[in-house]
């Protein structure tokens, strides 16, 4: 069994156990309330800087264990809006990268970003559960889903009002990821299967990308250098985390990304 299976299976019990908790219909009904912050429209034109950075915010990762275990969500959000960031991302996956609902909650609560719940998405119950905490975007994975559900998550996203970063890493992907009408697109850098990162993923990928389509590079962006290379292939959206989470100053550092300068 590979890694994502094995999230992917783990995913499907802990969703049993949250039904239980907090039925589906319960979970429409709050849903509804939260007034979302536009996501894809920040990122389908360049910011100032003539580029856009998600900030991530992740305690821990399956391959690199605990990257920040005591990270204050509130404070790197409001350091991740200081140093220049278009959005939010936070990592809700519990047992593999030790993150959860609040982290998000409290995320969005000190910053104006909106927010991205970056989570292993396979049933509606997961889209209402996002809506409910208040994201303002969510990840589908690929890998995961076929092309139906994407579709069919796509639209009740759509009906909640909330965008959704449609993540791929190969070219069938993306054909899977076209087909459904998907028009953000993350494109990987790293095999979720394996975790092994290709840098050359992304731009290599983006080349396919229909005129419609708005790419966003994830995983392996590490300094400068890495996102003026993207920039030469068109990517001007960039999901970064672990990078910035350790860099122990997310403002400047996110400034140092944008090439702004330091005030």
């Amino acid at each position: 069994m590979d890694f994502l299976t094995k999230i992917v299976e783990h995913k499907k019990i802990e969703i049993k156990e949250r039904r239980k908790l907090l039925p589906e219909n319960l979970l429409r009904d709050e849903a509804i309330k939260v007034k979302r912050r536009p996501f894809m429209k920040e990122l389908s034109k360049t910011g100032p800087s003539g580029i856009n950075i998600i900030a991530e915010i992740k305690r821990a990762s399956p391959s690199k264990g605990f990257l920040c275990p005591n990270l204050d969500p509130a404070e790197y959000a409001a350091d991740y809006e200081k140093g220049g960031a278009a959005a939010i991302s936070v990592l809700t996956d519990r047992d593999y990268f030790k993150g959860n609902s609040d982290d998000l909650i409290r995320a969005r609560e000190a910053s104006s970003l909106p927010v991205l719940r970056k989570d292993f998405i396979i049933s509606s119950y997961q889209i209402y559960e996002t809506a409910a905490m208040g994201a303002d975007a969510l990840l589908l994975i690929v890998r995961i889903l076929s092309k139906q559900q994407i579709k069919d998550f796509l639209a009740l996203s759509n009906e909640l009002a909330m965008d959704a970063l449609v993540e791929v890493h190969s070219e069938k992907d993306l054909e899977t990821a076209s087909a459904a009408g998907a028009k953000l697109i993350g494109i990987n850098n790293r095999n979720l299967s394996s975790f092994e990162t290709d840098p050359e993923n992304a731009t290599r990928i983006s080349a396919l990308l229909e005129p419609w389509q708005i790419a966003v590079a994830a995983s392996g962006i590490t300094e400068r250098k890495d996102i003026e290379k993207n920039l030469s292939s068109g990517i001007y959206n960039f999901l970064i985390g672990e990078s910035i989470v350790t860099s122990g100053n997310p403002a400047e550092f996110i400034k140092s990304l944008l090439a702004r300068k330091q005030n």
